[in-house]
């Protein structure tokens, strides 16, 4: 399995999203520039220029003609995917951390950062089918829990949403309401920062990473843990598989933290796991620095990672991975 290797960003990345078909893959940096590439072969397709910040997420809609980035400089931005033309631009208070369209791609969910005093929040934007309508105002804000939120994604069928950060706690929140509907348990819980979180294709369940060195399988309903898989390294990213039963859990020290004694300092590798049984089935070493972001291509024959190295690495996995037996 040689990885292809993509340099576009001049800084650590910090997430990555294909397209439903799978055949686009976006990245987004610290540079201020989200990228797209062919999913296949990893060339380069554009940019997308105008963020005036580090660029913390993205999502794209079903059709991917539209492509959604948060940035620190405080705004959420639409995109026409094609051409790279920015569409339209909500302004907040605070730098934006996370975005998501729902089923449907006519509303998205943002998280903002607590910020000069302002607490987080949980805010929901609609959006118009011609950019020439689109208003900037909120459908739903809801002042979130203490730290930053660092992801919020649609529950099934948009009817709730969920958030995870900071404070370690995974919270489910009604659409319509904004109302608290659930909070996850703490004892059994993540105990440090959470890190990331990422749905499964048909969106029943979600994977959550934490700094607390595990990453933590849940339903998404009656968020009830069905799952741990426990890594030696804090976790900055994690994927569900839409093929196999496998997770992939990526992450590693900040540079800060490695120190020369440890002989291990910095072992840099996505590490896959048996999504039932729990336990590790191999890893793909490579980046030079810890991994910030994984998905896996819709089709689930190719996943990507991206580092703090800055670079993008695209795996198309061999045939023998898809007949691994446990």
């Amino acid at each position: 399995m040689r990885p292809i290797l993509m340099k576009g960003h001049e800084r650590p990345l910090t997430f990555l999203r294909y397209n439903r078909e799978g055949d686009l893959l976006f990245s987004c940096a610290k540079d201020h520039t989200p990228n797209v590439w062919f999913a296949d072969n990893g060339e380069r397709l554009g940019t997308y220029r105008g963020h005036n910040g580090a660029v913390w997420c993205c999502d794209v809609s079903r059709d991917s003609m539209r492509l959604i980035t948060a940035s620190a400089d405080q705004t959420v931005k639409l995109w026409n995917v094609q051409d790279g033309v920015q569409l339209y631009s909500f302004n907040f208070d605070s730098p934006a951390k996370s975005v998501d369209f729902s089923v449907g791609d006519k509303l998205v969910v943002v998280t903002t950062d607590p910020f000069m005093g302002l607490p987080s929040t949980i805010q929901v934007k609609r959006i118009a089918r011609d950019p020439n309508e689109q208003t900037t105002e909120s459908v739903l804000t809801i002042k979130g829990p203490v730290g930053r939120i660092n992801r919020a994604v649609w529950g099934p069928l948009n009817k709730t949403i969920i958030s995870a950060g900071e404070d370690t706690v995974i919270r489910v929140w009604d659409t319509e309401t904004g109302k608290l509907l659930k909070e996850a348990d703490k004892e059994i819980g993540h105990q440090k920062t959470i890190t990331s979180l990422s749905k499964s294709a048909d969106g029943s369940h979600f994977l959550t990473g934490s700094s607390d060195k595990s990453a933590k399988l849940w339903d998404a309903r009656t968020l009830t843990l069905l799952k741990t898989y426990v890594t030696e390294r804090p976790v900055n990213a994690c994927a569900i598989s839409p093929l196999l039963d496998h997770v992939v859990i990526g992450g590693g020290q900040e540079a800060v933290h490695v120190t020369t004694t440890d002989r291990r300092a910095g072992k840099f590798e996505a590490k896959f796991f048996h999504k039932n049984l729990q336990e590790e089935i191999g890893g793909v070493k490579g980046h030079f620095g810890p991994i910030n972001a994984l998905a896996f291509n819709p089709d689930g024959r190719s996943f990507s990672s991206g580092g703090e190295d800055g670079y993008v690495r695209l795996h198309h996995f061999d045939p023998d991975y898809f007949s691994i037996r446990m």
